[in-house]
């Protein structure tokens, strides 16, 4: 690895009696072969992150399937996204009940979502249905962050639909458009 080179520069010449200057001189091969197994190693073990992906199963735009369940009004919860990072929601129909407007996160939409799929599942006995309904002022990290939401709270039965224009117009009342 190191070695020491203790050869004197020539023969014996003459009168002065020089000192011998011994030169080191550091062998890096072994070292630099170490670091490319060590990274060949970290490289070939490392697992890259995978990207993780939700399955929704969106229906066709048939008109000619009618085949849709009745779900009673006052287990569902609609969810208008709208903009600036805003989103309203309210149970059962639109001009019936006062919309609340909240923000994502887990202070914000989590908590009603909890607290309301709790309060169904205690009156009716059955799982709340939210349908989630973006505008054309909600940006797509909005429509992911609900959706989002809908994993994490455990919501089994949710849909993304189109927004009617009676419910632009509560987005417009509030600002939220």
């Amino acid at each position: 690895m190191a070695e020491l080179d203790t050869s004197s520069g020539g023969g014996k010449k003459g009168g002065k009696v020089r000192s011998k200057k011994a030169s080191t001189r550091v062998d890096l091969t072994a070292m630099v072969d170490l670091a490319f197994l060590l990274i060949t190693f970290f490289m070939l073990t490392t697992t890259l992150s995978k990207p993780k992906a939700m399955d929704v199963a969106m229906p066709d735009k048939d008109e000619n399937t009618k085949e849709q369940l009745p779900v009673a009004a006052s287990r569902s919860m609609t969810i208008l996204l709208g903009s600036n990072n805003k989103l309203e929601w309210f149970i059962g129909e639109p001009g019936k009940s006062q919309p609340t407007t909240e923000g994502y996160g887990k202070e914000g939409i989590r908590k009603t979502l909890i607290e309301k799929g709790k309060e169904v599942q205690a009156s009716f006995g059955n799982y709340m249905v939210v349908l989630i309904k973006p505008s054309d002022k909600s940006n797509y990290k909005n429509l992911v962050d609900v959706l989002d939401e809908m994993k994490i709270t455990n919501i089994q039965s949710f849909a993304i639909v189109d927004i009617l224009p009676s419910e632009i117009e509560l987005l417009k009342r509030d600002g939220n458009y």
